[in-house]
C-alpha cells in the first residue's frame, strides 16, 4: 500500500471494540442479533454476494488461497476457516489443498448451506469439508490445534476484536498463521468516493429488495465504515501478539487482507 494513502475517519471516533448493532446492549446481544441477521438472509446470501460484488468476491477468495498455498501443500496441515457462512472460501481452499480443511459458523442456516455445496464437491473428488457451529469469541478447539486460520467478511461482525483475535492466537500452533479478508472504507479519491456512494446508497437498496431484509443490507455499509481501517486492525493484531503482521488492499483500497504469524 503506498505510504500517502489516506484513509477516512471512522464515522464512530471512538476507536471499535466489536459490531455495534442498533438496539445490543451487550456483546451477548450484539452476537444473537448477528445471528439472527444472518440466518434470515441465507437463503440468498451467495446470489448476493456475488452479484453485489460483481463476482470480484471470487478474485478476492482466490487470492486468499494463493497466499497460503505453501501451508495448503502440506497433507499433514490443518486450516480453520473462521465465520465461514456458506462456505465459499473453505470451499477454495480445498480445491487448491493437500491440506485438511475445516469450516466454523455460528449460523446454522449458513452451515447447512455450507455443507450442501461441500456435498456436492465431494462428487468431483474433493475432499469433504467438516462444518460445524461454533462461536469464534468460545472456540471448542485445543490451543495450538491448527497450522492457519482465515476469515473472510465475517471478523467485523464479531462482537468483540480483540477476544476474537486472542481466541485465534490460542488455537493457532507456533508459527501458525492467520489470513483476515474484509471490507474497508476506501480513500478519499474519485474512484473511493463513488464507490462510497454505491456502496451506501445503492448497495443497501439491491440487498434489501432482492433478499426480503432490508436491515442486514443496512448494516453492511455502517459495520464498514466502523470497522478498524487497515493500518489500526494491523496494529491491534501486533498488540495481541501476532508477528510478521503485514496487509495489503485491493480493488481501489475496497478490500484488505490482514497477514500474520502466531
Amino acid at each position: 500500500m503506498p505510504a500517502d494513502t489516506k484513509f477516512p475517519p471512522l464515522a464512530n471516533p471512538a476507536p471499535a471494540t466489536g459490531t455495534q448493532l442498533e438496539g445490543a446492549t451487550s456483546e451477548a446481544e450484539a452476537s444473537g442479533k448477528v445471528r439472527e441477521m444472518f440466518t434470515q438472509i441465507a437463503p440468498r446470501y451467495d446470489f448476493l454476494n456475488h452479484v453485489l460484488s460483481l463476482q470480484l468476491d471470487r478474485l478476492w477468495r482466490a487470492r486468499v488461497t494463493g497466499r497460503l498455498r505453501p501451508i495448503l501443500d502440506r497433507p499433514d496441515a490443518l486450516v480453520l476457516d473462521l465465520c465461514c457462512g456458506t462456505g465459499d472460501l473453505a470451499l477454495s481452499l480445498a480445491r487448491h489443498a493437500r491440506a485438511r480443511i475445516l469450516g466454523a459458523d455460528f449460523a446454522h442456516a449458513m452451515l447447512v448451506r455450507a455443507k450442501e455445496k461441500s456435498a456436492h464437491q465431494s462428487a468431483a473428488k474433493i475432499r469433504p469439508i467438516p462444518f460445524l457451529e461454533a462461536d469464534a469469541l468460545r472456540l471448542p478447539f485445543a490451543s495450538n490445534s491448527f497450522d492457519a486460520v482465515t476469515a473472510a467478511f465475517g471478523f467485523r461482525n464479531l462482537a468483540n476484536y480483540e477476544r476474537g483475535l486472542r481466541e485465534i492466537h490460542r488455537v493457532l500452533k507456533p508459527g501458525g498463521a492467520i489470513a483476515i479478508l474484509e471490507f474497508t472504507e476506501p480513500p478519499d479519491s474519485f474512484l473511493g468516493n463513488a464507490y462510497r456512494w454505491y456502496f451506501t446508497n445503492i448497495l443497501p437498496r439491491i440487498g434489501g429488495l432482492l433478499s426480503g431484509d432490508p436491515v442486514a443490507y443496512k448494516y453492511l455499509p455502517t459495520s464498514v465504515s466502523r470497522f478498524l481501517r487497515p493500518g489500526d486492525l494491523a496494529a491491534l493484531m501486533t498488540t495481541v501478539g501476532y508477528t510478521s503482521v503485514q496487509f495489503q488492499t485491493w480493488t481501489f483500497h475496497t478490500v484488505a487482507l490482514h497477514l500474520a504469524k502466531k
